[in-house]
Formats: structure tokens, C-alpha cells, sequence
């Protein structure tokens, strides 16, 4: 295998910035529900209840979306992935701002905004760069996740001001020019679908298959290099342990990220906080996320991600116990600042978590097949936010359940494989 010289800037970090920012919009819409909520809801009619379910159907097709974006990546390539993405981004919003109805919300906002949304995610963008970095997966992987935490420090308190300054309708429609200005000339000058040979690798030591083993009779653990391409069939991988752990983490994950970004603003203003206070504590959470992304992404690259990720999903828990329970601005602060540390990461390293054990040929699919947790997760507890509080008049209900799912998250997340193991087939094997 040739040795590849890396001059100046590695080109990969450019299509990792281009991604990041596309996730900033993309996933910082889908978790900045908050300020949208209470003024959509006034001006179409609806309860909570009923926009919550709106909210909830939009989660679920999100989710379902992601094995069907995962397959399209792999077959059409990112780049018209993109592409096709904007235009339905575009048309779902021109759809939201006309909605007079809870039908036509119901269509335009929860199912088209959804789709086009889940055309740049995270699960679009991990396969590219999976292939584009060996060495710092796991921090270009948490760079992509950075980009998930801006969306919620920057566009809250920008969708909050620009919601009172110009209204809701207009707020949704700059957003969508935004995103087009940014999603086009990414699409056509940054997104390269072909890595160099040695990826990341300052010699020549490439991305090599998981060792064979002769007498495997079922798929079991090899440690090795982390692996270009597992020849663990896809059958294969999602009967295998890490992939449901990874599964069942995902949906915690994503219990308690819609949760806040859809009712974490509403939550707030019930116990009596502003809605400029409570923007700014939902933006601190993402605020710290950026900042500490990059050392927790350095962090990944040396330590057991595996210890990391269930560190992520402990301190997260505590912290929806704490919001929940915040009394004064200074105590909300506290927690958002603590909480943010860790809140971003969960996502990244269970895409590095897959891609090292099963390879970078499978984790698109995978990553997709996984993502549909998260939403499935994301769907019950906007709804659950809604419903428990029209119900039972608390939110402590959604809010402790997403802390409880959190403590159990961490405790299956210690479980999984340590780096460097990696699986393979029987089938494969025997071949071999």
C-alpha cells in the first residue's frame, strides 16, 4: 500500500467543517423546538398536547428515515444526498409557514421538515468521515457532534429573539434561506466521497481488516486495528451484542435531547423563569458542549470510549434531575453549565464505537439502522412532555424518566467491547 504525505491542512478537516456546520442547522432546529412551541401553538389554535403530537410524529419519521438515508449515502454519495435534502428542507418550510391547519402542520412540519432534515444528518456525514479519518476518528466524529450542541447554544436564543422580533412564520423562513446558502456550495466544492488511501495515517499503515481466525464458529471479538471493512455481514452485526447496547443508549440519548429541546423552554417558564433566562440556560448547555467537545474528542482517541460514554450518560442524568428542580436563575446556570461539560459526545461515540468494532463498510447502515432508536426515543418523550404535564400538571414525570433512562444507559454502555476488538463471521473466517 503507497504511503501518503499529508502537506498543510488536512483536506478531510475542510468536509469536516462543512459538515458541522450543516449539523448546526439541521440538529439545532430539530432540538430548538422550545421557542417555536408556545408561539405555534397560540397562533394555530392547538394545546400542548395536540402540538406535542406533531412534534412527536415529526421524531418518528425522522428516526425512520435514518436506515433509508444510510442506504441513499452509500448508493447516490453525500453530495446529491445533500442536494436533495435542500430542496425538501425548503419545500417543508415554505409548507410550515402557510399551515393554517393541524393537518397541513401535521404534513409540511412533522413529516416533510423531518425528512429533509434527516437528509444532513449526522448519519449522512459519518460513513464520509469514517473513511476520511483513522487516527482522529473519534475526534473529527465529536467535531460532528460539536456542530449538534452549537445548534442548540446559538440557534435558541436566536430563535427566541427573532421569534418575538419578527414572528415564527418568518423565523422558519430564514432558517430555511440559511440553509440553503450553506448545504449548496458544500454540496458542490467541499464534499469529496473518495478518501486518500491511508486516510488520516501519517505513514503507510492503512485501515486493515480485524484478524482471521479459523476455528471462529459464530461471531465473536478479534482484537486488531481498527477495521476498514469487518467481514461481518450486516445479518450478521445486528445479532451481535454492541449493536443493541449501542441501540439502547441511542434511544436514551435521544429520550432526553428532545425532551429539553422541545419542552426544556416551556418546562422553565411553568416554574417561572423568563423566556430569555430560559433560553440562555437551554443555549449554556450547548454553549459548554462546544467547548469541551474537543477535549473530550482528544479523549476518545487515547481512552476506553466505552468509560466515556457511560461517564456522558451519568452526568446527563443528574442534570435532568437538576433542571427540573432549579429554583433560581443562578441554580439553572449551575446545572446547564455542568450538564453542557458532557451533553455532547453520546452521538459520536456510538458512531466510533460501531465503526471500530464492525468496521466503516457497515456503519453508515448501522449507524442509521441505530439512529431509529433515537428518534423512537425522541417521539415518546415529546409527546410524554406534553401529555404528563396536561395530565399530572408536573414535568417531573418526562424529566425523571429521561434521568432514570440516562443511569441505566451508562451502566449497559460500560459493557460494551473495549478498543480494538473487532468482529468477524464464521462464515467469513471459514472463507478465508
Amino acid at each position: 500500500m503507497a504511503r501518503v504525505e499529508h502537506k498543510g491542512i488536512y483536506f478531510g478537516w475542510a468536509i469536516v467543517a462543512s459538515a458541522t456546520v450543516l449539523t448546526l442547522l439541521t440538529v439545532g432546529l430539530r432540538l430548538s423546538i422550545g421557542p417555536f412551541f408556545l408561539p405555534m401553538a397560540h397562533d394555530l389554535g392547538l394545546d400542548r398536547s395536540e402540538l406535542s403530537s406533531i412534534v412527536a410524529v415529526g421524531m418518528m419519521v425522522y428516526g425512520l428515515s435514518m436506515p433509508a438515508v444510510g442506504q441513499l449515502v452509500s448508493t447516490w454519495g453525500t453530495r446529491n444526498v445533500l442536494l436533495v435534502g435542500t430542496v425538501v428542507v425548503a419545500a417543508s418550510v415554505a409548507g410550515t409557514v402557510l399551515a393554517t391547519s393541524w393537518v397541513g402542520l401535521l404534513l409540511s412540519f412533522g413529516v416533510g421538515l423531518s425528512v429533509g432534515l434527516a437528509l444532513a444528518s449526522p448519519v449522512t456525514f459519518t460513513p464520509i468521515i469514517s473513511r476520511w479519518f483513522i487516527r482522529q476518528r473519534g475526534m473529527a466524529l465529536f467535531s460532528l457532534s460539536a456542530g449538534s450542541m452549537a445548534g442548540i447554544a446559538i440557534l435558541t436564543p436566536v430563535f427566541t429573539s427573532a421569534i418575538d422580533t419578527l414572528g415564527w412564520r418568518e423565523t422558519m423562513a430564514g432558517f430555511a434561506l440559511l440553509y440553503a446558502l450553506a448545504a449548496i456550495p458544500s454540496a458542490l466544492w467541499v464534499i469529496r466521497e473518495q478518501a486518500p488511501e491511508n486516510a488520516d495515517l501519517p505513514g503507510d499503515i492503512g485501515d486493515r481488516p480485524a484478524a482471521k481466525n479459523s476455528t471462529a464458529r459464530s461471531p465473536q471479538p478479534v482484537r486488531s486495528a481498527p477495521p476498514a471493512a469487518a467481514p461481518l455481514s450486516l445479518r450478521e452485526a445486528v445479532h451481535t451484542a454492541p449493536f443493541w447496547q449501542i441501540v439502547f443508549g441511542l434511544f436514551a440519548c435521544g429520550f432526553s435531547m428532545n425532551l429539553l429541546g422541545t419542552h426544556g423552554m416551556p418546562m422553565l417558564m411553568d416554574h417561572g423563569f423568563s423566556a430569555h433566562t430560559s433560553s440562555f440556560g437551554i443555549a449554556l448547555i450547548g454553549l459548554m458542549a462546544i467547548l469541551s467537545s474537543l477535549g473530550l474528542g482528544k479523549l476518545s482517541d487515547v481512552v476506553q470510549r466505552r468509560s466515556i460514554l457511560a461517564t456522558i450518560y451519568i452526568v446527563r442524568g443528574l442534570g435532568f434531575f437538576g433542571l427540573v428542580e432549579a429554583v433560581s436563575p443562578w441554580q439553572l446556570y449551575g446545572v446547564a453549565a455542568i450538564g453542557g461539560v458532557v451533553w455532547a459526545g453520546s452521538v459520536a461515540l456510538s458512531s466510533a464505537i460501531l465503526a471500530d468494532v464492525y468496521g466503516t463498510r457497515l456503519v453508515g447502515v448501522l449507524y442509521g439502522l441505530a439512529y431509529v432508536s433515537h428518534q423512537i426515543g425522541g417521539t415518546i418523550s415529546s409527546w410524554l412532555g406534553g401529555w404528563a404535564y396536561e395530565h399530572f400538571h408536573t414535568h417531573l414525570v418526562a424529566f425523571g424518566t429521561a434521568g432514570a433512562l440516562l443511569f441505566v444507559a451508562a451502566a449497559i454502555s460500560l459493557r460494551l467491547p473495549r478498543r480494538g476488538v473487532a468482529f468477524v463471521s464464521a462464515t467469513a473466517l471459514a472463507a478465508h
